[in-house]
């Protein structure tokens, strides 16, 4: 059953943290899932936290650490001991996870909580990983996997199995490497039941295993994963030899990571915030984007002063600013955003940008013809100025022309130049499409008033 955080679940928690009664905060949290918990944490304060915190056995405790945001994380470990953190928790994760919780900290408490650590394997492997950069392969992966010799009988297999499968949660795939480490292919659990126990490891594996290198972009890793549908996938290093592997809750963290920066870049949010973060850390993300929307509007303004003759002639030209404005930032957030996320999911296959460009414009040229149409007939038979008719519905036809070619050009040309093509779309190209917009309008408005 789906657990429902409430506020009087919260009230009642409260009250028997108060109470320091620790037979009913464990039951209380007896059947919940560690995210369930996790999601309690956030509304709890530290000292709250710890309180249940220490409650918990060592593997529920430790998936609980894992669940928890990474601020919220970092906060809480600091009131932790070290020796706490070192035992019972960090000794209960897989590595992948424990060198993310441990990865944040400095390098002093890192040593401190590895000093700690009595399996001495796997404290090597999460100082292995913490050499990696978290956006890599090599930051994702994990060293639990179950790996055996090309060499090896089905027998052998079957007992070196047994032994390594303790330490591993799931089992999605074995793999299989040579006396180098070298990785060969893999094993299929069912080859390996049917097949004879002096059958030979390298004569019923599956060569050539998809892989990826420990340096490889974990949006690549993601996008492998997508393509070919893997639970799992094998990392090397730069000459082949197993590493470790990349699970898909790993993968889906990545995606979901990923979608919410493009996200708040698309909304003028130049950095990753959360809605509890400091003001002053809020302020930061935004405030770039908001200068540089002001700075648009000053051109803006400055664009409309200098027609100001134009709108002197008549009023109504002022009337469809807004209209002509809205437009242009519409049709350019659409059109950015399409190739954005063609760019985002590998999908554009090898079409030359000039076919791409052909087709936003073959779209932009119905749309625009359709919205300027309409437009056309409701000024002509309400305002009854042909004047203002035709600039109105010419002008709206080319700033949407101009709109399509703008959003699909510039996050193409960010992708070139190695740039998250996602600047492209909110503010930037709302800004540069409102002062471009306005300037086609009102030219175009000039030039029927001069000559009609």
């Amino acid at each position: 059953m789906q657990f429902e955080l409430t506020r009087e679940y919260i009230d009642n928690l409260k009250e028997i943290i108060e109470e320091q009664n620790e037979a009913k905060a464990i039951a209380l949290m007896d059947e919940l899932h560690p995210a369930d918990i996790a999601e309690i944490y956030d509304e709890l304060s530290v000292d709250e936290a710890k309180f249940l915190y220490l409650l918990l056995d060592g593997d529920t405790a430790a998936d609980v650490l894992v669940e928890l945001e990474d601020d919220d994380r970092d906060r809480f470990l600091k009131v932790l001991p070290v020796e706490v953190i070192a035992k019972k928790f960090i000794d209960k994760m897989d590595s992948d996870d424990a060198a993310d919780v441990i990865g944040g900290l400095s390098d002093e408490q890192q040593e401190e909580i590895l000093s700690h650590i009595d399996d001495i394997e796997q404290a090597g492997d999460i100082v292995d990983l913490l050499h990696y950069d978290e956006d890599t392969a090599g930051g994702l992966m994990g060293k639990e996997l179950v790996m055996v010799n090309e060499n090896w009988t089905v027998l052998t297999c079957l007992r070196e199995l047994s032994r390594q499968a303790e330490d591993i949660d799931e089992i999605y795939y074995v793999y299989v490497v040579d006396d180098d480490g070298i990785l060969k292919g893999t094993l299929s659990l069912k080859e390996m039941v049917l097949s004879s126990t002096s059958a030979k490891i390298s004569n019923i594996y599956q060569p050539d295993a998809m892989s990826v290198h420990t340096d490889e972009n974990d949006e690549e890793v993601a996008r492998i994963m997508e393509k070919y549908d893997l639970v799992a996938l094998p990392v090397i290093d730069s000459i082949g030899r197993l590493m470790g592997r990349i699970t898909i809750d790993d993968v889906v963290d990545v995606i979901r990571d990923e979608a919410e920066k493009d996200y708040q870049m698309a909304s003028g949010i130049s950095e990753d915030v959360e809605a509890n973060d400091s003001i002053w850390l809020q302020t930061r993300a935004r405030l770039p984007w908001l200068l540089i929307g002001l700075v648009g509007g000053i051109l803006a303004a400055l664009v409309i002063s200098t027609h100001e003759e134009e709108l002197k002639l008549t009023t109504s030209l002022a009337f469809f600013i807004p209209l002509i404005t809205a437009m242009a930032g519409n049709v350019g957030v659409q059109s950015s955003a399409i190739i954005v996320q063609g760019i985002a999911s590998n999908s554009l296959g090898f079409e030359s940008t000039f076919s791409r460009l052909l087709r936003e414009l073959g779209g932009a040229f119905i749309n625009g013809l359709t919205c300027s149409a309409l437009l056309f007939l409701w000024n002509f038979f309400n305002e009854g100025d042909i004047a203002l008719t035709m600039t109105v519905s010419i002008a709206l036809f080319v700033v949407i022309i101009f709109a399509a070619i703008a959003g699909t050009i510039i996050p193409l040309m960010l992708h070139k130049a190695k740039v998250d093509p996602a600047l492209a779309t909110g503010p930037f190209i709302t800004t540069l499409n409102d002062i471009v917009g306005l300037f086609i309008y009102l030219a175009i408005g000039g030039y029927f008033y001069s000559v009609l």
